[in-house]
C-alpha cells in the first residue's frame, strides 16, 4: 500500500481529523483547507515568536487576501514557552473573547496547548506543523504539565492538519532527530503490543497496527537525510509520525505508539529530570528508552524460556497486598505516591493466572520470539541510525547515570499498567539477572 493510500485509510479510520495535506511548498493551501473544513467562520493564528516568523505571518497575510476573517494572532513571547497548563488558561481566555478557529502554528508546544485550550473553549482547530519533531500532531489527547507533573489531557486532534515538507525541512536540526527517534520507539511499542497479544493481555487490533506500522521501516530508511534536510527523507518521516497520531486517534489510546520505551520517558518527567537545567525533548528521552527495551528484547531472545519454571515463577508471584505495599514504599518520597499502587492493580492477575499465561509464553516460545525478531531491529543498528540522525545514543547524552538507568528498568513497570517486555521481566523472573548482564562486566552499560 502506498503512502497516499495509507493516509487515506487512515483518515477513514480516524473519527477526528477530517483532512491532512503534506508537499512542499503548500502554505498557500492553508486558505482553502480552511475555508473547506470551517465554512464562514473566522481564524486566530496561535504561534510562538519562532514558528510565526517562520510561517505565521505568511499565514496571516494568506487569510487576508482570501478575504477570511481573522482574529489578531495570539503569540506567545515566554522564551522558555512549554507544554504548562497555566499557558493553557491563558489563550482559554482568549478564545473565550471570540468564535474564532485556532490555528495552530508550530509543533508540539504550540500544537499541545492549541489542542486542550480548543476543547475547553468548545471548538475544533486547525493545525500548520512546522517541525518533524514528534507524532502529537494528529493524536488524541495533549501531553501538558499540570501540578509539575505530565498528564495526558482527554481532548479531540486538529479537525484538519497541513504539514508543508520545505517549512519542516529547515526546522532546527535537534527537533527532527527528535522526531525520527519518537518514531523509531514505534518498533519496540510493536513489539510490545505483539508481546501483549501473545499472552493474551491486549489484543492487537489490525486496524490500528497497520496504520502505524504499515510503511515504518521505510520511514526509517533514511537517518541521513533526514540530518541533512533533504525533502524525500522529511516527507517520510513527517507521514510516519502523522500517521502514528492516526493509529492512537482511532485506536483512542496510544498503545498502537507507545511501549516501555515510553514509560521510561514518562518516569523521568515525573520525577523532573533535567540535563542540567534543561528540559530534554521528549524524543531525545526516548531514544536511550528504545535503545535500553531493544537491549532487553535481545537478552529474551537468549533465554531458555523452554526451559521456563513455571511453579518457581508463581511462588515468587507476590499477592496483591504485597505488591501494594511494595508499591507504595517504592515511590512513597515522590509527588506521586500512589500511582505504583493504581497502575500495577490495574493489571494484577493472580497465580493460577500467572501459571496459564506462563505456559502459553513457553509453549509458544518459538512462534512468539520469531515474530519479536521480525519485528525489532538490532541494537546496533538502532544505535547507528539514532546516531546517524543527531539523537542521543548514550544515558549520559541526556544526563542519566546509569545507576539511574537501572533503577528506570524496575521502576518504570510500576507506572503504567501497558503490559510490556518489562512486564515479562517480572513475571519470569528474570529482571534481576538481566540488568546484571546489561549492567554488569561486558554488559551494554558495564560499570
Amino acid at each position: 500500500m502506498g503512502v497516499v493510500s495509507r493516509i487515506e485509510e487512515a483518515l477513514k479510520a480516524a473519527d477526528e481529523t477530517r483532512a491532512l495535506i503534506i508537499g512542499s511548498d503548500i502554505l498557500h493551501r492553508v486558505p482553502e483547507l480552511f475555508k473547506e473544513q470551517f465554512p464562514q467562520q473566522g481564524a486566530i493564528i496561535v504561534a510562538d515568536t519562532n514558528t510565526y516568523r517562520v510561517a505565521g505571518k505568511q499565514i496571516e497575510r494568506l487569510l487576508q487576501e482570501a478575504e477570511i476573517k481573522q482574529e489578531r494572532s495570539y503569540i506567545f513571547t515566554e522564551p522558555d514557552l512549554y507544554a504548562e497548563y497555566g499557558f493553557v488558561e491563558e489563550l482559554v481566555d482568549v478564545l473565550k473573547s471570540n468564535s474564532a478557529i485556532p490555528i495552530a502554528v508550530g509543533s508540539g508546544t504550540i500544537n499541545d496547548l492549541t489542542k486542550l485550550a480548543s476543547y475547553e473553549a468548545n471548538r475544533r482547530y486547525m493545525c500548520v506543523a512546522t517541525a518533524a519533531s514528534m507524532d502529537g500532531y494528529t493524536a488524541f489527547g495533549a501531553s501538558i504539565t499540570y501540578r509539575g507533573a505530565k498528564q495526558t489531557f482527554d481532548c479531540p486532534a486538529p479537525q484538519a492538519c497541513l504539514a508543508d515538507v520545505s517549512i519542516i525541512s529547515k526546522a532546527p536540526p535537534e527537533m527532527t532527530a527528535s522526531g525520527y527517534a519518537d518514531l523509531f520507539a514505534k518498533i519496540t511499542a510493536g513489539a510490545d503490543w505483539i508481546l501483549s497479544d501473545a499472552l493474551g493481555a491486549e489484543k492487537i487490533d489490525e486496524q490500528s497496527w497497520n496504520i502505524v506500522q504499515g510503511g515504518l521501516h521505510d520511514a526509517l530508511a533514511d537517518p541521513k537525510g533526514v540530518r541533512e534536510g533533504e525533502e524525500p527523507a522529511i516527507e517520510k518521516l513527517i507521514e510516519g509520525l502523522m500517521l502514528g497520531g492516526f493509529a492512537m486517534q482511532a485506536h483512542k489510546t496510544s498503545r498502537p505508539a507507545s511501549g516501555a520505551e515510553h514509560q521510561f520517558s514518562h518516569l523521568w518527567n515525573m520525577e523532573h529530570h533535567t540535563n542540567h537545567g534543561e528540559h530534554i525533548s521528549h524524543g531525545f528521552q526516548v531514544a536511550v528508552g528504545t535503545l535500553a527495551i531493544t537491549a532487553l528484547y535481545e537478552l529474551f531472545f537468549n533465554a531458555p524460556i523452554q526451559d521456563l519454571d513455571i511453579q518457581a515463577c508463581c511462588q515468587a508471584w507476590p499477592t496483591l497486598e504485597e505488591l501494594e505495599k511494595d508499591a507504595r514504599d517504592r515511590f512513597r518520597d515522590t509527588d506521586f505516591p500512589e500511582i505504583g499502587v493504581i497502575e500495577t492493580k490495574a493489571k494484577y492477575i493472580s497465580k493460577e493466572e500467572l501459571s496459564g499465561q506462563l505456559r502459553t509464553l513457553k509453549e509458544n516460545w518459538p512462534e512468539i520470539r520469531s515474530k519479536l525478531k521480525e519485528q525489532l531491529v538490532p541494537y546496533s543498528e538502532v544505535k547507528r541510525r539514532l546516531s546517524q540522525v543527531g539523537a542521543p545514543v548514550n544515558p549520559g547524552d541526556i544526563g542519566i547515570t546509569r545507576h539511574y538507568l537501572r533503577k528506570t528498568f524496575v521502576r518504570a513497570q510500576y507506572i503504567r499498567r501497558r503490559f510490556t517486555i518489562l512486564d515479562v521481566a517480572v513475571r519470569t523472573n528474570l529482571l534481576d539477572e538481566w540488568l546484571d548482564k546489561l549492567f554488569g562486566k561486558g554488559g551494554r552499560w558495564e560499570s
